[in-house]
């Protein structure tokens, strides 16, 4: 199949309706460069994945387009010395432009016209997205049953213990009387656990109305840069003409600014950046457990650390309970940033090498009728 890309791509142009019909209707991007790198043609899944019409790329170079150090460079430079098909696969391109994805690369020749290569990009994200976010859902649903059984199991006698220590206190000598208050001091101790566990619950509605996620997203850079964050250079790439979100500001608001510091708290004292960026983006409709309908999410928000990457072993474990590598951390964080993106019906995902960590979370857009809904 992929072998009958370049051939697709390299059929005339003059009325050639019949091969534009079936490069857009392919799901892969499909980019063709003459032998000077300059674009001469593209799908629209290629004008999506480049952030830009036809029109606006045509004859633009990639070399402009892409960082020296693309693997899509290398590719062709390879295609055109041997002249056959080469492909590598799982490699992440990135630009200020484009952002960053997970892809599979496909490059050949074209037999028709020496010089011409045609460039197959397939985004491996789509189907990384479902699955990490059903992992996500099932780590979410555990702590949520783990913060009720908790509440009902764990708080009731905890309650008799310490009423027990206080009235031995009221008889007890001054030696016992500190083994009472040691008694009292951990049940308090241990309830204080039971109550942050208690914001996994489901007991109260997702109250929900149309956010402006760059006002969450300035709040949280606010916070950050007069806190935890005062060591880090901040970036932003903020696309200003992106809709309201569908959900709740207070939730999103400790969703970022706990991502954020996470980030932060990754970075050595000098030299740290965070990038927070924002992108709309047409998307795919993603079929969910527990949702009725296809749910679409246009709206990614995006922070990227260059930080030293998420250890290898943590990396599938990374959004359960307890699961952290700070030494003093209680490893809820993450957890509870998966469950609030899973009630708003979104989806959370990370890529992390080092010297780079981007962690991405894609929302619904609010729409009039959602109040109703």
């Amino acid at each position: 199949m992929v072998k009958n890309v370049p051939a697709i791509a390299a059929l005339p142009e003059a009325g050639d309706v019949g091969a534009d019909a079936v490069l857009n209707a392919l799901a892969c991007a499909v980019i063709v460069v003459d032998d000077d790198n300059n674009i001469c043609r593209v799908n629209q899944a290629a004008e999506q994945l480049l952030r830009g019409s036809a029109s606006y790329l045509d004859g633009k170079s990639i070399n402009i387009l892409l960082p020296q150090d693309s693997p899509v460079l290398g590719l062709v430079d390879q295609a055109r010395r041997f002249r056959s098909i080469v492909a590598e696969y799982d490699v992440t391109i990135e630009t200020p432009r484009i952002g960053s994805h997970s892809v599979d690369l496909q490059v050949s020749c074209i037999p028709e016209d020496p010089g011409a290569v045609a460039i197959v990009i397939q985004l491996r994200s789509i189907a990384e997205k479902i699955n990490h976010q059903l992992n996500h859902m099932g780590a979410a649903r555990s702590v949520t049953a783990m913060a009720a059984m908790l509440a009902h199991e764990v708080k009731n006698p905890l309650s008799g213990i310490r009423g027990a220590a206080q009235l031995l206190e009221q008889s007890a000598n001054d030696e016992d009387k500190e083994l009472t208050t040691l008694i009292c001091d951990e049940v308090n101790r241990i309830v204080g656990l039971v109550d942050r566990m208690e914001v996994f619950s489901d007991r109260v509605p997702l109250q929900r109305e149309a956010v402006n996620i760059h006002k969450v997203l300035d709040r949280v850079q606010r916070l950050a840069e007069t806190g935890f964050g005062k060591h880090v250079r901040f970036l932003n790439q903020f696309d200003p003409s992106l809709p309201p979100v569908w959900g709740n500001h207070d939730q999103l608001v400790q969703v970022m600014l706990n991502l954020v510091k996470n980030a932060a708290e990754a970075l050595p004292s000098v030299g740290g950046e965070i990038t927070i960026g924002t992108a709309y983006s047409q998307g795919v409709r993603f079929a969910l457990p527990g949702a009725e309908n296809r749910v679409h999410l246009p709206l990614t928000v995006w922070i990227r650390d260059n930080g030293p990457g998420i250890p290898d072993d943590m990396k599938r474990y990374l959004f359960d309970a307890f699961i952290t590598s700070k030494p003093r951390g209680s490893g809820l964080g993450l957890a509870l940033v998966a469950k609030i993106i899973g009630d708003h019906g979104g989806i959370i995902e990370f890529d992390s090498i080092p010297g780079r960590t981007v962690f991405r979370v894609m929302l619904p857009m609010y729409k009039m009728g959602n109040e109703d809904g």
